[in-house]
């Protein structure tokens, strides 16, 4: 009878014991779960010399000396990281967001929103980094149905007007930032929302032979 006792007091404790274990487990999982949560503080970047590269080669190559557009592509999607730098004021004036090219991920989602693919090839449907003058205002079938043509000036964009590379808006871009998601991924084309799309537009409409420089830090 004592043994008896003494098994059902062994199997008591073990039990609880295993309990006791699980309820740890829980505890760090939920905690790694909160940590993977937290939103990164986004890094600031000092493009000083890109502005003051743009400057000279907008002189040197007769094109717009009033403002030029940075596009970084090594910013998260989900933040805005295209800027309208203004040559007289030294500074940035305006800032949006932009998407990129969703390579060989599916259209329309966000799976490479902190990593995009770069690629000057055919139907890679990627971003091309390099320099580009934007050119003439057409017809869009997307958003406001405004675009911009745009001419790629080096090897790593050369493409860009056989590729049907333009500036246009969309609507799944969003007017604010959405960081930790990301900007919906195109085909390729620097594409903004609809109402920085109709400041883009008062902007190159009055300011012809913009440079823009897209980057990739």
């Amino acid at each position: 009878m004592k043994n008896m006792i003494f098994v059902i007091v062994l199997v008591l404790i073990l039990s609880c014991n295993q309990k006791d274990k699980k309820e740890i487990v829980v505890s760090k999982n939920e905690n790694k779960t909160e940590i993977t949560r937290e939103a990164k503080p986004r890094t600031e970047i000092n493009y000083s010399n890109y502005y003051k590269d743009a400057e000279q080669y907008c002189k040197a190559n007769n094109l717009n000396q009033d403002n030029f557009i940075l596009i970084d592509l090594g910013v998260h999607s989900g933040y805005k990281r295209f800027f309208v730098y203004d040559f007289k004021k030294k500074e940035v004036s305006k800032s949006y967001l932009v998407s990129h090219g969703c390579g060989d991920n599916q259209w329309g989602r966000t799976s490479s929103k902190a990593k995009p693919q770069i690629s000057n090839e055919f139907d890679s449907h990627c971003s091309s980094i390099g320099k580009y003058v934007v050119l003439d205002r057409g017809v869009s079938q997307w958003g406001i149905k405004v675009n911009y043509v745009l001419q790629g000036k080096e090897k790593t964009n050369s493409n860009a007007q056989s590729r049907a590379i333009v500036l246009h808006s969309w609507d799944a871009v969003s007017e604010n930032e959405v960081y930790p998601e990301g900007t919906p991924e195109g085909w390729g084309c620097p594409a903004v929302s609809n109402e920085s799309m109709k400041e883009i537009d008062e902007l190159l409409k009055t300011n012809k032979k913009v440079l823009m420089w897209i980057i990739k830090s």
